[in-house]
C-alpha cells in the first residue's frame, strides 16, 4: 500500500465505454497525464497526483474544470467533486466494479444532458423598505413604533419575525412560479440553499444539451410579470454535478 505522501489517483469523472479520444493529450492537476481506468463497460477518467489531499487552489480547480469541459465535448459524464483522491488505480477499479449498476443508471439519467444554474434576486438596496411598500401589515407594524422612545425588545423581535415570514412566503411563491414554467418544458430541477437575504431562489436545472439555445428564452418567459425589483441570472453549461453522486474509497490520509 502506498503511503499518504506518495499521493494517489485523482478522479475527474466516470463515463460509459472503454478507450476514448476525449482525454488524449489532456493534462490534469499538477500537469499529470489524464487516462482511463476501465471496468466492464464503464470507465473512470483520472490522473496521478503527488498528494493524498489537495487544497482547492485556483490552479487545481481550473485544471479539474478543464478536464470536465473537454470530456463533455465528447460524451456524457458523471462528474466528480473536486478533491477525490483514491489510494491507487486498483482502488478506483474496485469501486467501479462495486457500483457498476448504479453508475450505469446515473449515466442513463443524465445522458445527453447538461446542468444550468439559475438565480433570482431582489434588486434593491434596502429589502426591508421594499417589503414595507409591498406589504401594508409590515408598514403598519413599523409605523406603530415611529416617534416612540419606549419600544421594547419584544416589539422589535416581532417586527423582525413578520419581515422574515413575509420574505419566506414571497420566496416560496416566486420560486414556485418560476419553477412551474421550467417544469412545463420538462426541465428537472434541484433546489439549492439561498444565500443572503436578497436571494429569492437558486436552482440547478438539468436539460438536454440541444435545449441550451432556448434556455435563455425560457428564463425570459419565467421572468415575465416580475418587475425591475428582480434580477434573473443564469450560468453554464456545467457537468451535471447536482444530479449525480460519485464517491471513491478514501486515501490512507482520509481513513
Amino acid at each position: 500500500m502506498m503511503s499518504a505522501q506518495a499521493g494517489g489517483t485523482y478522479l475527474y469523472a466516470v463515463l460509459a465505454g472503454g478507450a476514448g479520444a476525449g482525454e488524449k493529450g489532456l493534462t490534469g492537476i499538477e500537469g499529470g497525464e489524464v487516462y482511463r481506468i476501465t471496468a466492464g463497460d464503464i470507465s473512470a477518467v483520472v490522473s496521478r497526483v503527488g498528494r493524498a489531499r489537495l487544497r482547492p487552489e485556483r490552479k487545481h480547480v481550473l485544471a479539474h474544470q478543464a478536464v470536465l469541459r473537454r470530456l463533455m465535448e465528447h460524451t456524457t459524464v458523471l462528474p466528480a467533486a473536486f478533491g477525490l483522491v483514491a489510494r491507487s488505480d486498483e482502488a478506483v477499479r474496485a469501486r467501479l466494479l462495486e457500483n457498476e449498476e448504479l453508475f450505469r443508471a446515473q449515466l442513463g439519467h443524465v445522458a445527453g444532458k447538461v446542468e444550468m444554474g439559475l438565480k433570482v434576486r431582489w434588486s434593491t438596496s434596502n429589502l426591508f423598505d421594499y417589503f414595507v411598500a409591498a406589504h401594508p401589515e409590515l408598514g403598519a407594524a413599523r409605523d406603530r413604533m415611529k416617534g416612540r422612545h419606549d419600544i421594547g425588545r419584544e416589539e422589535l423581535i416581532e417586527v423582525g419575525k413578520l419581515f422574515e415570514n413575509l420574505r419566506e412566503a414571497d420566496r416560496q411563491a416566486h420560486s414556485e412560479r418560476v419553477a412551474a414554467v421550467l417544469r412545463e418544458r420538462g426541465i428537472e430541477l434541484k433546489w439549492n440553499t439561498t444565500r443572503g437575504e436578497n436571494e429569492v431562489m437558486s436552482l440547478s436545472c438539468l436539460l438536454p444539451r440541444e435545449g441550451l439555445e432556448t434556455f435563455e428564452k425560457l428564463v425570459e418567459a419565467a421572468a415575465e410579470g416580475f418587475d425591475d425589483h428582480f434580477t434573473f441570472e443564469f450560468n453554464g453549461p456545467w457537468a451535471p454535478h447536482s444530479f449525480t453522486e460519485l464517491k471513491l474509497p478514501a486515501t490512507p490520509a482520509q481513513e
